[in-house]
């Protein structure tokens, strides 16, 4: 009897693990279970478009021409372990030989009075963008709690179609986990353009009948608002990985450099699995990036299909605002520390941030071709070279070939396991 793969989860890294395993051969039967009934979609347009677009990950049409099953609009409401058996309620059970958690995170809410009003959204999925396309159109005021890439973006996004727009931030800049240069410069470049920042508050409830109509903080400031929009971060989702009994921690499920669980049919990819890398100082942890999840994906997929392949590539990450695209290779920590490239404005600016004299990440805004070129430094030491990163004066690419001329880090690789 053929093998039986099962991928809970039609994210990005579920479906990159499902087209890998074709691709590497693997010629059992494939099923795709996700709860959303649409097709699978791309997430990270969801804050940067105002109309609920949705961007497929691929055509529909290669589902079936690759004899990927998808079972959308469902979900797994029980397993039984021994015999490796997924229940879907009415749909009844799948029996499989191995699974692969891609359940991603949830959006954590703010559990305070008032968070039950209608018009207080969160954004993770398609009818969350659905949602905020409709209030976007029904105008403004909007209150934006919390400043991370998704609140910063949804701000930009209201304030380009001309709402009054107010972001409350628990911290004293946006980007409270980046450098303060790179939290401070964002926060000039929205203010310039119109977006009101209150930091270093909470929201103490949300006030209305039956729909929200004003945020009260935790000094008493009341803020009007039609809309409110909660970017607060997010959960893991471990509540299959728990009721079959695979460790878990509190990043998410615990799996190793290629995807493994503690459960030997089971493996996890993608924002929800928690994974030893060489870029987190911790050496293990969430990655919550669409295109690290994409490639994850391809390399537990990889292991799936019996070719396993550790996860070591460098996390990119990317934030379109008011026209303008940041950029990040790398996972800098608030530690490290980051040398700016020439004369940084909101509106342009470079920086390479340093670990013990090795470049540990960087990063750019409105500077895609210097943040490619810059990429190849990244686990190099700079050595006598580290003034001349700050120097704007100096040609960046012929300082990038005289530090990549000496010797690399060396890695160590697990026998019979590749990397990416």
């Amino acid at each position: 009897m053929p093998q039986h793969s099962a991928i809970v989860g039609a994210s990005a890294a579920g479906v990159s693990a499902a087209i890998t395993m074709r691709s590497h051969g693997y010629e059992g039967r494939i099923t795709v279970i996700d709860r959303d009934p649409h097709p699978p979609y791309e997430r990270p347009p969801l804050s940067k478009l105002a109309d609920g677009t949705l961007r497929p990950i691929i055509p529909p049409s290669q589902f079936r021409e690759l004899d990927i099953e998808l079972r959308l609009g469902s979900e797994v409401s029980g397993v039984d372990p021994i015999y490796r058996t997924l229940h879907l309620g009415a749909e009844g059970s799948l029996k499989v030989d191995s699974l692969l958690l891609s359940t991603g995170v949830a959006a954590r809410r703010l559990t305070v009075p008032g968070f039950d009003l209608a018009h207080v959204l969160v954004l993770r999925d398609a009818a969350d963008a659905a949602s905020l396309a409709d209030r976007l159109s029904a105008g403004g005021p909007l209150v934006v709690v919390g400043a991370g890439f998704i609140g910063l973006e949804i701000a930009a996004l209201a304030r380009e179609k001309g709402l009054d727009v107010t972001v409350v931030e628990i911290g004293s800049r946006p980007l409270q986990t980046l450098d303060e240069g790179i939290g401070l410069r964002l926060l000039e470049l929205h203010q310039e353009r119109g977006v009101r920042f209150v930091l270093g508050r909470t929201v103490q409830r949300f006030e209305g009948v039956n729909a929200v109509e004003e945020v009260v903080l935790d000094d008493g400031t009341r803020i009007p608002a039609a809309t409110v929009v909660v970017g607060v971060g997010v959960e893991p989702r471990t509540e299959l990985a728990r009721a079959i009994g695979v460790r878990t921690d509190h990043q998410g499920i615990v799996v190793d450099a290629c995807g493994r669980t503690d459960v030997p049919w089971v493996y996890a990819a993608g924002d929800v699995a928690s994974q030893p890398h060489p870029d987190l100082v911790t050496g293990r942890g969430r990655i919550e990036h669409w295109d690290v999840a994409l490639k994850h994906g391809a390399t537990v997929g990889a292991t799936m299909a019996g070719h396993p392949t550790a996860f070591t590539e460098t996390p990119y990450v990317w934030s379109d605002q008011f026209g303008r695209t940041f950029q990040m290779f790398g996972r800098p920590h608030t530690t490290d520390e980051l040398v700016m490239r020439g004369e940084a404005s909101p509106d342009s600016y470079l920086g390479f941030w340093l670990r013990d004299n090795i470049v540990v990440a960087v990063c750019g805004f409105d500077r895609p071709r210097d943040v490619g070129a810059a990429r190849r430094l990244i686990r190099l030491p700079v050595g006598t070279h580290r003034d001349a990163l700050a120097d704007g004066g100096s040609e960046l690419r012929t300082l990038i070939k005289t530090i990549t001329r000496g010797p690399g880090p060396q890695s160590n690789r697990e026998e019979g396991v590749r990397t990416t």
